[in-house]
């Protein structure tokens, strides 16, 4: 056990420093850390082995860690900041999920009635396509301290898009069980996993924000937030174990409803010292988080990359560019959002896998072979995608003018 920690350091400490050196190279530090896990993961040099990635007590601490993360996102979620976008965010929100799931499952569709292979599956890679990893382009705000009309609507978007992606991947998958099996997730479960974690992290945001308020030390308000992450998350433990029929809670929206509660309490003032103070956390719990996302990805895949693997990366960018830009467009955004927004939307792989993995669950016993070509298909196309959506990302950013003046240069 002691090895494995330690080797997990190793790791960390690796990922860091090919982050700077990356970012030497006018690219993202998140490239860096994508890469080392893919390299010194499972799959390649096994520094950080399978065996370490399943254990009970990394998983626990990955979950924690995505909690705390939602706070970037949470943080900006603050009303008086959030009036006049309301109606746009919400509209584009809709347009860019929903149009990627209409475009890669009606592409599909037609590829998989030439192919003679079962047209449900189409809708099964749609429900995959449509969420969005928002660590890979809050690592990006955060490292290039991007600031803007695109930045301003991505940011709190990343929290809409995941209950989105949420809802209609799980309706997807459990109209899909249901015809292939006659069985799978009960509907009642599918509003309750958008619900839930909101209502978790709401309960603890409240309490939070008040004690927040009576305090002027930093030391005394980063204990109470590091402690308030910790009981959100264990809350969050808690309805995953006994709640829920598997563990699928999302424990970024978690951090996210816990952390814009106690946004609408404080001042702007201490939000923004607190905010700062918690940055060399945030840092960290980046760097091992989205490590957490390349060990599992497997270079050798983008040598068995096919034709499906091709379709799916290239419609579901179209499905995220056009229908974040006509969004954008019909609710008079910004013209810097109508152009740039979708660029920023296309990583995905955290998520994608995640959803693989259920959907091979769920089809594995009535339809094997549909699984392996999920399984095939996602694999290559998550290597691929994170390496251009993170360039794609950043240049989406510089694009619309938002890189800070010290990046510019």
């Amino acid at each position: 056990m002691i090895i494995l920690i330690l080797r997990w350091f190793a790791v960390i400490v690796a990922a860091f420093l090919v982050g700077k050196l990356v970012s030497k190279l006018r690219l993202p530090s998140i490239l860096g850390w994508l890469i080392t896990g893919m390299f010194l993961g499972p799959h390649a040099l096994n520094l950080l082995p399978e065996k370490l990635l399943n254990m009970s007590w990394y998983g626990t601490v990955i979950h924690v860690l995505e909690c705390a993360i939602g706070l970037m996102i949470g943080t900006e979620l603050v009303w008086k900041r959030m009036k006049k976008y309301g109606k746009s965010l919400i509209v584009t929100t809709l347009t860019q999920s929903l149009g990627t799931f209409v475009v890669v499952s009606a592409v599909f569709a037609i590829a998989f009635v030439i192919s003679d292979i079962p047209i449900y599956l189409a809708f099964v890679f749609g429900g995959i396509a449509l969420a969005t990893a928002p660590a890979p382009a809050l690592s990006i705000v955060r490292e290039f301290k991007t600031s803007g009309p695109v930045t301003r609507t991505l940011i709190p978007m990343a929290a809409l898009d995941d209950m989105v992606g949420v809802a209609v991947f799980f309706t997807t998958i459990a109209v899909v069980a249901r015809k292939v099996s006659g069985g799978g997730m009960p509907v009642y479960m599918i509003p309750v996993m958008i619900l839930l974690p909101l209502a978790i992290g709401a309960v603890v945001g409240f309490p939070t924000g008040y004690l927040l308020r009576k305090t002027n030390s930093k030391k005394s308000e980063l204990i109470i937030l590091c402690t308030m992450i910790i009981v959100t998350s264990v809350l969050g433990f808690i309805c995953n174990t006994y709640l829920m029929p598997s563990p699928v809670l999302n424990f970024m929206l978690m951090g996210m409803a816990f952390s814009a509660v106690f946004s609408n309490i404080v001042s702007e003032e201490k939000l923004s010292q607190i905010t700062s103070d918690f940055n060399p956390i945030l840092g960290v719990a980046m760097i091992i988080v989205i490590l957490n996302l390349g060990a599992p990805l497997d270079y050798h895949a983008v040598l068995g990359a096919g034709l499906f693997t091709v379709i799916y990366i290239l419609s579901r960018a179209a499905g995220k560019y056009f229908g974040a830009r006509t969004g954008a467009k019909i609710t008079g955004m910004p013209e810097t959002v109508q152009k740039y927004l979708g660029f920023t939307l296309l990583p995905h792989s955290g998520v994608s896998l995640v959803f693989t993995g259920i959907a091979v669950s769920v089809l594995s016993g009535a339809a094997p072979e549909c699984t392996k070509i999920i399984q095939g298909t996602i694999a290559a196309a998550a290597v691929i995608n994170e390496i251009i959506a993170v360039i794609a990302a950043k240049k989406g950013f510089e694009w619309a003018g938002e890189f800070s003046c010290e990046n510019k240069t």
